[in-house]
């Protein structure tokens, strides 16, 4: 057994129900009613499930991802009914104990593009303000769905042997990353041709547990060049963030353009690249 909390909006209000539901069996599986209290597997299935690779989150706004599925469902399934509810989720740990989960707001919409088949699409929404998030919590999560029909039954006080439930794992993966910054400063402005110029920068990330962002140490980031007049980057060098997140090194004025630092990311934390500081060379 596992436990799933399911939020209901009735009548316009939020409930919250509990309850235990029993390990997922193969969809298409017909409806037997339970004898000891639980929810019956319910004849349905979820496929072509579709979420974005990665999901980056900062430290204070909510950060919304919509997902998309098709639920293929039995004819004794009738999801256009008011208390026939839906939802994708996310989940870090094992299917059966997760450590930790990620669901929307809402439960998703659904559109029947057959007799038994339909396109749906929900959310996944995070408040890392809230505490949905610890550091630790950053990388791959496991993407799944589920599907519940109350069947006319209260959900604050249902009987159990007359609610279908099913959930499926498997459906795919992202990654849940620590929203990054990247600064860059090139000095001095202007500068003669062959004199030294200094850059320096700092690569920062979200820290889900205070709320505010710390340099990102031991991270290789590489110096990039730009002419005055072309449209790309040239790598100069590769330099490593210290102990505080901070770059800095130094090269030799050549010709007017921008420099920028560019970090590749990691599971953790996203790609990104400053943006480019003008240098005037005299």
């Amino acid at each position: 057994m596992r436990i799933r909390a399911t939020v209901a909006a009735v009548t316009g209000a939020l409930a919250l129900t509990a309850f235990a539901v029993p390990a997922a069996q193969a969809a298409g599986s017909a409806p037997a009613t339970a004898t000891d209290g639980t929810p019956y597997t319910l004849n349905v299935g979820f496929s072509d499930f579709k979420i974005v690779s990665a999901i980056k989150v900062g430290t204070t706004n909510k950060v919304t991802t919509t997902v998309t599925y098709t639920l293929t469902h039995g004819s004794d399934v009738d999801i256009t009914a008011k208390d026939f509810y839906t939802d994708p989720f996310l989940y870090r740990g094992s299917f059966d104990a997760p450590d930790k989960e990620l669901y929307g707001d809402d439960f998703a919409t659904c559109t029947a593009t057959s007799s038994t088949t339909a396109s749906c699409k929900g959310t996944i929404d995070i408040y890392p303000a809230d505490g949905d998030l610890k550091n630790v919590d950053a990388g791959s999560w496991k993407a799944s769905a589920e599907a519940t029909a109350f069947n006319g039954q209260d959900p604050n006080n249902p009987d159990l042997s007359k609610v279908g439930y099913k959930d499926q794992d498997g459906l795919g993966t992202t990654l849940v990353q620590r929203y990054s910054k990247l600064t860059v400063d090139a000095s001095p402005e202007p500068v003669k041709k062959g004199k030294t110029i200094t850059v320096t920068g700092k690569l920062s990330r979200a820290n889900w547990e205070d709320n505010a962002y710390h340099g990102y140490t031991g991270q290789p980031v590489k110096l990039q060049f730009r002419k005055a007049g072309t449209s790309t980057y040239t790598t100069l060098k590769t330099v490593t963030t210290d102990s505080t997140g901070s770059l800095r090194t130094t090269v030799t004025a050549s010709a007017d353009g921008y420099f920028r630092y560019s970090f590749a990311g990691t599971s953790t934390t996203p790609a990104v690249n400053a943006t480019g500081d003008y240098v005037d060379v005299q």
